[in-house]
């Protein structure tokens, strides 16, 4: 398909949501306390044990085969047609409802090797071993539990009332979004557009530990930042340590090139751009008495756009090379850059977004909406779901800490432990209901009783 065929499908899929955005009900439902009472309903009879149920027993990225077994199993119950083994352990469920889009909901299996400190009295206490036979400890702690509890909850209040919405939706349970090969991109690799179609829209969200429980907040711009995983390889020319002058030292060359770095941003990118280089590692030598012949700096390089992607990592191999010039190494042993791995940015569409803040505010009031800005640059493989073709697509929060846990760490003087802590914890109610919550108004604002024009 042409440049300019893409182009026109997403300027027809958005035109599609602005109209129906004017004309659509208030509501999918008869009042919005009757959703939130039945989503709380469900939590209390069977999503709080599901939910526990996760949280005990995680597992590791790629390797999630009872996770991805419990997902398929409470989906094919719904009567979705359940598709599993994609990628390993991913899992694609279709509910056909009637002429309308195909909108994708993904949720996140995997935990991390960590062992849980939270105290919780359902903590895990599993050992797994990861794709690689390195045996780990197992923690869920980054709240991919709740995504997956709570995409069983959207798929049970979906297939409940499919009176409410037309087409066919399509829910994602994904494999290792924590490791160094992305499960979103495996899943396309593994030709799940072309088994099961191509979504119009495209929906996913993450529990987040800095904002309210309960509360839901989607941005009209990069939900998440891109994330370049880079080593800089700095060759030296070995000599004795006394007689430095008969070498050309990798471990000089290389602090240097850190320092360099550290203009990229401050005098590079524009002020008001969001942009970070960390070097992470710095590996050089054996023996204090011997000049070796390699350094390595192992950095990660955040961005929030394309273009500013580009140039961060442009303005690295520049510096790199040209401070192995200014220190005397030869053309053919300059500094050079191995590409380690990479996430784009999770770029939510403005239009979709500002519809879906809409319907939430329609349907939960303005008070469920949190005022929340990101303070770090955080990077998500939600985009290889949403990039070539371009898809439509919003990536939402969903706040998990109830604020007296916020206040208890402030008073003794700490701060909340982040996602990835031995310590994370979220309350797993409201961030589980509003999760549901969330998810399913948004389905609904594009899943409206209307046929949708395809190609």
């Amino acid at each position: 398909m042409s440049l300019m065929s893409e182009y026109l499908k997403l300027a027809r899929r958005m035109l599609f949501v602005v109209l129906w955005g004017l004309v659509a009900p208030g509501s999918a439902f008869a009042a919005g306390n009757a959703l939130q009472e039945e989503v709380a309903g469900l939590y209390d009879k069977s999503l709080e044990q599901l939910f526990k149920h996760f949280h005990a027993n995680p597992e590791l990225s790629f390797v999630e085969v009872k996770t991805a077994a419990r997902m398929a199993e409470e989906l094919s119950a719904l009567g979705y047609d359940v598709h599993t083994g994609i990628a390993r352990t991913g899992v694609v469920a279709l509910l056909r409802n009637g002429a309308g889009p195909l909108v994708m909901m993904r949720a996140d299996m995997d935990g991390l090797p960590v062992k849980e400190r939270s105290g919780l009295p359902y903590a895990s206490q599993v050992m797994q071993e990861n794709l690689e036979g390195q045996r780990f400890p197992v923690m869920h702690a980054c709240g991919h539990d709740v995504h997956i509890t709570s995409l069983i909850g959207t798929a049970q209040i979906m297939a409940a009332h499919k009176e409410t919405w037309s087409g066919t939706l399509m829910l994602i349970a994904q494999p290792a979004e924590e490791w160094k090969d992305s499960g979103a991109a495996a899943m396309r690799a593994a030709g799940i557009w072309e088994r099961f179609g191509t979504p119009d829209f495209a929906l996913g969200f993450h529990v987040a530990a800095d904002i309210e429980a309960g509360k839901l907040f989607a941005s009209r711009g990069a939900a998440y930042s891109a994330v370049d995983s880079l080593d800089i390889v700095v060759p030296g020319i070995g000599a004795h340590g006394a007689s430095p002058h008969r070498g050309r030292d990798p471990i000089v060359i290389g602090a240097q090139i850190v320092m360099a770095l550290q203009t990229i941003v401050a005098r590079e990118v524009s002020p008001r751009e969001p942009a970070v280089v960390t070097v992470g590692v710095f590996r050089a030598g054996n023996k204090r008495n011997v000049i070796g012949e390699e350094a390595r700096l192992e950095l990660t390089v955040r961005s929030d756009s394309g273009q500013t992607r580009t140039q961060l990592l442009a303005a690295i191999e520049r510096i790199a090379v040209n401070i192995g010039r200014a220190g005397g190494l030869p053309e053919s042993q300059l500094p050079y850059i191995e590409l380690k791995g990479g996430v784009p940015v999770t770029e939510n569409n403005a239009d979709m977004a500002s519809q879906v803040l809409k319907a939430w505010a329609d349907e939960l009031g303005e008070e469920i909406i949190a005022v929340y800005e990101r303070e770090g640059m955080g990077g998500e493989d939600f985009p290889f779901f949403t990039q070539e073709p371009l898809i439509p697509s919003v990536y939402f929060s969903v706040g998990g800490t109830p604020l007296a846990r916020v206040a208890a760490f402030e008073t003794q003087g700490q701060s909340l432990p982040s996602h990835h802590s031995p310590l994370f914890q979220v309350e797993p109610r409201p961030a589980v209901i509003s999760g549901i919550l969330g998810t399913v108004i948004a389905l609904r604002s594009l899943m409206q009783n209307r046929e949708i024009v395809d190609d």
